[in-house]
C-alpha cells in the first residue's frame, strides 16, 4: 500500500498535471498545424514542383521522392511552428517590465540597505534621499 500512496503523491503533483495538459494541447496543436501543411502548403507547393507525381519518385528502389517530400513537410511545418510559437505568440505577450529595486548600496560600507533608509543600518551614515 505504500507504493500506491507514493504514487498518488507523484501522480497529483502539480508538475505532473502540467505535463499531461502540455501533452493535449500539443497533441490538437499538431493536428492544427499539420492540417495547415497538408491543406494549405503542400498543394501550394505541389503547383511549383515538377508534375507527375514526384513523391513516388525511385532510384534503384529507394524511394528519393518520398525521403525528399518528407523533408520538405517537416522543414514547412518546422517554420509554420517557429511563426506561430516565436513569433505571433511572442508578440501577443506582453513584456514585463522589471520592478524596481528593492534596496540600494550604501556609499560608505556598500551594504545592501532598503531604497527609502535613511541611514545605513550597519554603519549608521546619513544617506542621500
Amino acid at each position: 500500500m505504500q507504493v500506491l500512496k507514493e504514487f498518488k503523491a507523484f501522480a497529483l503533483k502539480g508538475n505532473v498535471i502540467d505535463l499531461a495538459v502540455a501533452v493535449v494541447i500539443g497533441a490538437a496543436f499538431t493536428k492544427i498545424v499539420s492540417a495547415i501543411v497538408e491543406d494549405i502548403i503542400m498543394p501550394l507547393v505541389g503547383k511549383v514542383m515538377p508534375k507527375g507525381g514526384w513523391e513516388t519518385y525511385t532510384v534503384s528502389g529507394l524511394r528519393i521522392g518520398h525521403l525528399f517530400n518528407e523533408i520538405l513537410q517537416f522543414l514547412i511545418v518546422a517554420m509554420v511552428l517557429f511563426i506561430v510559437v516565436v513569433k505571433f505568440m511572442g508578440a501577443l505577450q506582453k513584456k514585463e517590465a522589471a520592478p524596481p529595486p528593492a534596496t540600494k548600496k550604501c556609499g560608505e560600507c556598500l551594504e545592501d540597505i532598503p531604497i527609502a533608509a535613511r541611514r545605513c543600518k550597519a554603519c549608521t551614515s546619513a544617506q542621500a534621499a
